[in-house]
Formats: C-alpha cells, sequence, structure tokens
C-alpha cells in the first residue's frame, strides 16, 4: 500500500484521495459517450491486469481506483491484506487521465465523494449482526481491513467502521454519518451545512475532520485526506 506522501506525489491532478481509494468523476455529453470512454477504460485495464469501480449516468462517469491486495504492515512487522491504494492504481489513473484526454472529457475533481458510518460500539459482539444486516454475507466483516470494519465487496452499501464505546454513549448519538471530499470544497461544504443550519462542533483535527451537528444534535463529520494532498 502507498503512504499519503506517496500518493501526493504522484501528481494525480485529476483524481482525490477518499478513504481508501482513488476517486475520479468525468463529464460527458450523453450516455453513449460515457460507454465509449469506459470501453476504452476496460482495454487499458485489460493491458494492466487491473480495473476500476465505475458507475455512471447521462452526465458523468464516476470512478474508483483501488486494490484488493494491498499489504498493510504494522510497526512490528505484522502484515495484513487490506484493500487500499497501490502502484497499479497510480499507474492506471495515469492512463485514463490520457484516455479521459484523448475523448475531450473534463474531470470534476471537486465533485467526487464518499460515505461513511461510523458505530461506537462493541465490534466483536455486535460485527456479525451489522455484516448480515448489511450485506448477507459474513465475510464483509473485516473484508479489506485488519479490523471488524463492514466492507462490500461489490460496493452495495456504505462501510461501517466501529469507534469506541464510551460509557455515556446509551445517552448520546452512536451513529453518524462521515463524507470524504476533496480538499477544495470541504470549507464550502462545511459552509452551507452551518448555513443551513448546521453548528461546527469540534475542529481540532481539521481539515482532516471536522464535526457538524443539526439542530437536533446529530453530528456527521466532513472528511479530508489531509495526507495525499500534493
Amino acid at each position: 500500500m502507498l503512504k499519503g506522501d506517496q500518493i501526493a506525489a504522484a501528481g494525480l491532478t485529476e483524481w482525490r484521495k477518499l478513504a481508501q481509494g482513488l476517486h475520479a468523476r468525468y463529464g460527458v455529453e450523453g450516455f453513449n459517450a460515457g460507454a465509449r470512454f469506459v470501453a476504452a477504460v476496460a482495454d487499458a485495464g485489460d493491458e494492466l491486469g487491473h480495473h476500476p469501480r465505475v458507475s455512471m449516468g447521462r452526465t458523468y462517469v464516476d470512478l474508483k481506483l483501488s486494490s484488493d491486495d494491498a499489504v498493510y504492515r504494522e510497526d512490528d512487522g505484522t502484515e495484513h491484506v487490506v484493500e487500499w491504494v497501490t502502484q497499479q492504481d497510480v499507474d492506471l489513473a495515469r492512463r485514463i487521465t490520457e484516455i479521459a484526454a484523448a475523448h475531450g472529457l473534463v474531470a470534476q475533481p471537486g465533485s467526487v465523494s464518499v460515505i461513511e458510518l461510523g458505530l461506537d460500539a462493541r465490534s466483536a459482539t455486535v460485527a456479525p449482526v451489522w455484516a448480515a444486516l448489511l450485506t448477507g454475507q459474513a465475510e464483509s466483516q473485516g473484508h479489506g481491513s485488519p479490523s471488524d470494519e463492514i466492507r462490500d465487496a461489490t460496493g452495495r452499501v456504505p462501510n461501517l467502521w466501529f469507534g469506541d464505546l464510551d460509557e455515556d454513549a446509551a445517552a448520546r448519538q452512536r451513529f453518524h454519518v462521515e463524507v470524504y471530499v476533496a480538499p477544495e470544497v470541504a470549507e464550502a461544504r462545511i459552509a452551507a451545512a452551518v448555513a443551513a443550519g448546521g453548528t461546527v462542533v469540534d475542529d481540532s483535527d481539521a481539515p482532516g475532520l471536522t464535526v457538524v451537528a443539526d439542530q437536533d444534535g446529530n453530528t456527521g463529520v466532513v472528511c479530508v485526506d489531509v495526507s495525499a494532498v500534493p
């Protein structure tokens, strides 16, 4: 797996590191144009032996690049196979950028985002229940992660990770939403939430993490992977 500074040094101006992967959005003039672009990306992926996850609509194509076989090493040398960005993702991102230019497409890096769920709970106890509820597969517990985090391999539902359970957890919100955004839009996203009636309740870890509460005290977190910012 590549560290944040290595991803930043790659100079992928049309891509943003959000959560576990590299993300890009390209604007297209119609579904057929998007399909032609995706077909060219598929050919490039065949050549490199690696492919992105793709979703598309009439005016856009979204791509995510990550590797299921990235290796994470702890300080004591223990290794875990995780989902993360590797050199093959960087190489394919560069190739896709070239393909997009050849198709006359314009990147929209500020439009990418990823939603994850956080639950403060005793993960060893409750994780199997959530794996079953969210994905129907026990294997999704710990998939691509050294923790009990719930990850659907097909990307149908947001990832669910577990935080520490405090003694007073029963008296407060235990579920929250995390919104990963591109660094250049984080400030505007927070300002929009505040303008709509929200309140910034914790910016001690900003710009990486900014906690925003609604009028009822429910919180969400705006997240930026500052380690991968050039």
